[in-house]
């Protein structure tokens, strides 16, 4: 059912395999590198317990689903005039692809064993509090790596999870060994010092969080090591040795759009809310909505080097969104002669009334072209 379903693998835990995962997630909480994810934090019992969340599970089953780039993912990191978007979100939502596919095959698993069998399910993507990455280990599938995300020795680093409960009781799996070993790969690339130890990383450092959690301005010493980054990051996923048995996606729906492979920073300047809307109609960027999205473009277009793109900064400096005013401004200070941003200063900060657009500001007049932060 699972192949037919355009799954790749499959394995099956007990509800009471993660034992070691509830406490690994209250230091995590504790340490405060869950950011603002508050959530994470509201939902810490049940994340650690799956019978709190369902109290009649026996089983849980765990399907990976292959999300492979065509070619290098990282290539695009290079172009200073384009975009760079995580693999994972160069097309459809891969939640409304996982969960279609697994509630198909949960109602043909619970028609099939009928209701003496005691198959009732639920099922999961993402979005509910079950801490999907240690029970696929525990079923099989693959090893949480250094970098914390799911390794598979059959298919790298780009695999989607999808869990389903079940109150059947199943015969379960071997749980996966760690094959790390002493690499560091993933660790030495993070451009942002994430990791603050092996197995360990710090959502606030996060190119990941920062693009798509983090609703606020992005912390200015970050900012230079973001580059083209609009939407996540792959970098320690991409490096990952495993990956020399990655697959490309067989999912049409979850191959790269042309349009998003490699998209020019101006042209998405440009995006007001309906274009924005229209553009990513059923993308998973499209639920940071279009101020958060521009502030990142704003970012990678200060980080491009490229003079010719301060025309695509210029009409954010008005923005209603004092998000994407501050972003506009940061981004000028790294573009602009001092003479020029000064210009722009005298016509706008005068009448700002927003704190952080008025730092934005005065940290763009005090420092030379390039050297903003």
């Amino acid at each position: 059912m699972a192949k037919a379903e355009g799954f790749d693998v499959v394995g099956i835990t007990s509800p009471d395999a993660i034992q070691t995962a509830p406490a690994n997630l209250k230091a995590f909480l504790q340490a405060g590198n869950h950011g603002t994810m508050n959530w994470l934090a509201e939902t810490a019992k049940r994340r650690g317990n799956p019978r709190m969340l369902w109290r009649k599970v026996r089983s849980i089953a765990l399907f990976g689903l292959n999300y492979g780039p065509q070619g290098d993912p990282l290539a695009t990191l290079a172009d200073q005039q384009a975009a760079t978007i995580s693999v994972y979100a160069r097309n459809r939502d891969y939640h409304d692809v996982i969960k279609g596919a697994l509630k198909r095959i949960g109602s043909r698993f619970a028609a099939q064993a009928g209701p003496k069998a005691g198959a009732g399910i639920k099922v999961f993507v993402d979005t509910a509090p079950v801490m999907e990455k240690p029970l696929a280990a525990a079923a099989g599938l693959g090893w949480q790596g250094k970098h914390t995300n799911l390794v598979s020795r059959q298919l790298g680093s780009w695999l989607f999870l999808g869990a389903m409960f079940t109150t059947a009781d199943l015969p379960v799996d071997e749980p996966e060994t760690d094959h790390c070993g002493s690499c560091r790969a993933c660790l030495d690339i993070c451009p942002t010092d994430a990791f603050p130890a092996p197995y360990q990383i710090d959502a606030r450092r996060c190119i990941s969080y920062l693009t798509i959690e983090h609703k606020g301005p992005i912390e200015r010493a970050l900012r230079p090591l973001m580059g083209n980054r609009i939407f996540g990051c792959d970098d320690c996923l991409a490096v990952c040795p495993w990956n020399k048995y990655a697959q490309a996606a067989a999912e049409v729906k979850l191959q790269a759009r042309d349009d998003l492979m490699a998209p020019r920073l101006a042209d998405l300047a440009r995006l007001d809310d309906a274009g924005f809307r229209k553009l990513f109609s059923g993308s998973p960027i499209k639920r940071i909505g279009r101020n958060r999205f521009i502030r990142n473009v704003l970012i990678a277009i200060g980080n491009s080097a490229e003079p010719e793109l301060i025309g695509a900064i210029r009409s954010h400096l008005g923005d209603p969104d004092p998000l994407v005013r501050g972003a506009a401004v940061w981004a000028l200070s790294r573009l602009a002669e001092p003479a020029a941003f000064g210009r722009q200063a005298q016509a706008h900060a005068g009448g700002e009334n927003d704190a952080g657009v008025a730092g934005e500001w005065a940290a763009g007049l005090a420092a030379g072209p390039g050297e903003a932060l």
